[in-house]
């Protein structure tokens, strides 16, 4: 029996909601998507909720007239600002000799518990990157094996609690309860991403309108991820105002003239900004110095977050481009020179049943990831934000869909219902022995006084 699941990506300037039916071999094909500018948001975090409740609630209604299908439950993307990592280690001893999923899940905890969170934090994802098995390092899964001992080595992101909140209630408002949470980064490595790169080593960088997620994969796992303020729109504004121009004409310009290949000394006529009816006269060679310069600091600052990771010998692949900033034409060029002759990719999302056309664009990987990871898990094991833990041979239940009133009453189970019953008659019988105890005492001590 197929499942219905909703996608939303809450991205800095649009927001996507992707209806997708997913069958029982895990397959995909998606039934309905829509897009909408997003408001209330500000470098990927949320800073008007009514704002962004409208903005999701308009592609959600979108992606559901498309589809056909109402969802009342969605997984939801994070952006990766405000969010904090850190690695943390777990070990426990194995009672039968053999590694079950239950001291998987015991040693997962345990490195969560040896975690130094923060109280205004929270987990967001829970990631393992080397399981010890004895004295054997690096074990790829554990499960079966026989041992004495297990350990693991965790990549855990976490971030405030209050942008998680605002979050669920921005959702919560559109009308749909949130199933699940994943960083941006994350997802949209999963829809980009090949095995045979995160097997070597690999930078993925999200570039969006107003931020650029990257994350780093060493040996299948996640080792690394950073957030930077800085997208495509800041490249609209260095326009604009090196123009004097309007923000929505120096985007324009952007769309059409931008690119950071050699430099054309053609003429446009734009607006002047406060006056749109005069126009002057600029060279497309400022227009490309302008661009040029915003990349180029971006890229190399993106780079230095390469750096101090400590994981650039471990990145085998090298970098990894996706997101709407990185079609500017010429940007791979000018990657390859930044970050030091490593190799370097433009990614679109992986192809899947029913995909549109409008969502093959690089844009679009973030909120394809997010349906990807909500058909399977993406890693072996992970700790989500619900604090459960996933595996990648996990049943899912159907229990996210069933939504309950506020006036509903819940049922007590059969089993509950039992056990409050036996704790009344145990209660009664308690009770009635104690009666019959003091009644016979009683009886004693006036059978005494008359004796004597």
């Amino acid at each position: 029996m197929s499942r219905t699941v909703l996608a939303i990506d809450i991205g800095s300037t649009k927001i996507c909601a992707i209806i997708a039916e997913i069958a029982n071999d895990k397959s995909i094909s998606i039934t309905g998507a829509g897009v909408c500018k997003a408001q209330g948001l500000k470098r990927g975090s949320i800073t008007n909720i009514e704002l962004a409740s409208r903005s999701i609630k308009t592609a959600l209604n979108d992606a559901m007239r498309v589809s056909g299908t109402e969802v009342k439950s969605a997984i939801v993307s994070i952006s990766g600002a405000y969010t904090k990592s850190l690695n943390s280690s777990g070990i426990v001893n194995i009672q039968n000799k053999e590694v079950s999923f239950k001291e998987i899940e015991r040693v997962m905890q345990a490195s969560l518990y040896n975690a130094n969170i923060p109280n205004e934090y929270e987990v967001l994802h829970a990631l393992p990157y080397n399981f010890k098995v004895d004295d054997q390092d690096y074990i790829e899964d554990p499960l079966g094996m026989n041992a004495s001992r297990l350990e693991v080595d965790t990549h855990i992101i976490t971030t405030q609690k209050s942008n998680l909140n605002n979050l669920r209630k921005a959702v919560r408002g559109a009308g749909v309860e949130v199933d699940n949470i994943v960083l941006t980064g994350y997802a949209s490595s999963i829809a980009t991403l090949n095995s045979d790169e995160k097997e070597l080593g690999v930078a993925l960088i999200d570039m969006g309108g107003n931020t650029s997620n990257i994350v780093i994969h060493s040996g299948n796992s996640i080792r690394y991820n950073d957030f930077l303020g800085v997208g495509s729109s800041h490249v609209t504004s260095d326009l604009s105002m090196a123009l004097h121009t309007p923000l929505n004409v120096a985007d324009n310009v952007k769309l059409t003239y931008g690119s950071l290949l050699a430099p054309s000394n053609d003429l446009i006529e734009i607006p002047i900004i406060g006056n749109e009816n005069t126009t002057h006269e600029v060279s497309l060679e400022v227009v490309h110095n302008v661009i040029y310069a915003r990349v180029e600091e971006t890229l190399m600052i993106l780079a230095q977050f390469i750096e101090n990771s400590g994981l650039k010998d471990k990145m085998g692949a090298g970098v990894v481009l996706t997101g709407g900033f990185s079609q500017m034409e010429g940007i791979r060029e000018l990657a390859v020179a930044t970050f030091g002759s490593v190799p370097v990719r433009l990614a679109k999302p992986k192809e899947m049943h029913g995909l549109f056309d409008n969502l093959r664009s690089p844009e679009y990987s973030s909120a394809i990831g997010l349906v990807i990871y909500a058909a399977s898990a993406y890693t072996l094991y992970e700790i989500d934000v619900n604090k459960r833990v996933r595996h990648s041979n996990e049943v899912f239940e159907e229990q996210h869909s069933i939504n309950l009133r506020e006036d509903t009453q819940i049922p007590t189970p059969p089993f509950e219902q039992d056990k409050q019953e036996s704790m009344m008659i145990n209660i009664g019988l308690k009770k009635e022995k104690k009666k019959d105890e003091a009644g016979a005492f009683s009886k004693f001590w006036n059978w005494a006084t008359q004796l004597f």
